[in-house]
């Protein structure tokens, strides 16, 4: 019997028993987009943790705490290191203020290497980064906290609608009066332009008001500060670095490389692994929880069978009597809980993929409803992700307990006695 032949007549008595058939491949097409759509929460949840983890130069950047220890040389010298970013902070006592016409803002300012920092990935919402030591780069929301001086007398006594006024005008190209203060004695002033902004956070709760300075002016700050003070801060300041690698594949290396230097490093691609473990734990338990759906669809596969065996004995007896292979009466009955198998699994993929929109659509509105808070629209999280690897996975849970629960019924065909069919 050629293959063709064998196809049409599984087909034919699929064809005979369609009610009962129909309801079998429904069992195992909900058995299997159960295991599917279980499986894709963890799925989205772990797409949406990699996202945020993997945002901006998350993915390439080290931080290094050991200040102490640190040789810069010796680090921009190692193969695959971009670039060497200093962050400083003033520690010493002081007050930084910027003033722009009538309004000021004493904002967290950073003073930070700019040459380091170009050759990195770095982006701004607008401008670019400074060049000279006369240029500085504001936070996104910086421009909230320039105020009058009513306005800060109000947002003193908790004025809710003071903290959504500021500047309204375009920062981009202002000249800021930078002047640092200590007891009322002026250490320095300086004229500096607003040459670029940073990006909006990428979190809502977020809020960026910071104010980056030039690494050189520190020194200078420094110097002015121990002339009006009469006091030589041996902690007047306190930095960071961040080492910035020319692509994922080169950070393993590079952390290898500081950790042997003897210093105290992080970098996100550690809790990445991590959460890889985590959700890698969580995803064999959904699809171990999804399987036991398809093997009570299964007993309806290994029932339906049954019934065919038992209604086509006197077939069966015909075949083995004008000389069939019982492997290929076998064959046939294998073939027939497969087709079940496969027609339910591609009916369950595409059930879990409109599931799996609907989920990624809906969820967001839902939470918006029940908490009035309009954020959750805006916020890009994944609830449901279905990849290659798990519709293929499922795909051959589900098709391989189909063939399994043919396989006895299929087994009992070929041991029916021949004159016992007959008689019937």
């Amino acid at each position: 019997m050629r293959f063709k032949d064998q196809i049409d007549f599984v087909r034919q008595h699929v064809k005979r028993n369609r009610l009962r058939v129909f309801m079998t491949i429904l069992a195992t097409a909900m058995g299997c987009a159960f295991l599917i759509v279980l499986a894709s929460i963890a799925f989205g949840l772990q797409t949406s943790m990699k996202k945020e983890l993997l945002s901006d130069n998350a993915i390439t950047e080290i931080e290094i705490y050991s200040e102490d220890k640190l040789d810069k040389q010796k680090i921009k010298a190692i193969p695959n290191v971009n670039a060497l970013v200093e962050r400083a902070e003033i520690m010493a006592e002081g007050t930084a203020k910027f003033t722009l016409d009538e309004r000021s803002s004493t904002p967290y300012t950073q003073f930070v290497d700019f040459e380091q920092l170009a050759k990195t990935n770095e982006k701004l919402a607008q401008g670019t980064l400074p060049k000279h030591d006369n240029e500085i780069v504001v936070g996104y929301q910086f421009a909230q906290t320039l105020l009058t001086k009513a306005q800060q007398q109000a947002l003193d006594n908790d004025d809710e609608q003071t903290k959504k006024e500021g500047y309204s005008g375009k920062l981009l190209g202002k000249k800021l009066t930078f002047t640092y203060t200590v007891d009322k004695k002026n250490v320095l002033t300086k004229e500096m332009t607003i040459v670029g902004i940073t990006k909006k956070p990428s979190r809502e709760w977020d809020i960026d008001e910071r104010v980056m300075m030039p690494l050189s002016m520190l020194a200078t700050l420094k110097t002015n500060y121990e002339h009006v003070t009469d006091n030589k801060q041996q902690d007047f300041s306190y930095a960071t670095f961040r080492v910035y690698a020319s692509d994922l594949e080169a950070v393993k290396e590079i952390l290898a490389t500081l950790k042997a230097m003897d210093l105290s490093v992080y970098s996100v691609t550690e809790q990445l692994e991590e959460i890889n473990i985590l959700f890698t734990a969580l995803k064999a338990g959904l699809i171990f929880i999804g399987t036991i759906a398809i093997l009570i669809a299964s007993i309806g596969i290994f029932n339906t069978m049954t019934m065919a065996v038992t209604e086509r004995t006197r077939e069966i007896g015909v075949m083995k009597a004008i000389g069939t292979n019982p492997k290929l009466i076998q064959k046939l009955f294998v073939m027939e809980s497969a087709y079940i198998g496969i027609l339910g699994t591609i009916i369950a993929i595409v059930v879990s993929y409109v599931i799996s929109i609907a989920v990624n659509w809906l969820i967001p509105i839902a939470l918006e409803m029940a908490t009035g808070d309009k954020a959750y629209r805006e916020v890009d999280l994944i609830f449901s992700a279905i990849p290659f690897e798990l519709v293929l996975i499922a795909s051959a849970i589900s098709i391989s307990v189909a063939i399994i629960s043919g396989w006895r019924p299929a087994r009992k065909a070929t041991n029916i006695d021949v004159i016992d069919a007959l008689r019937q």
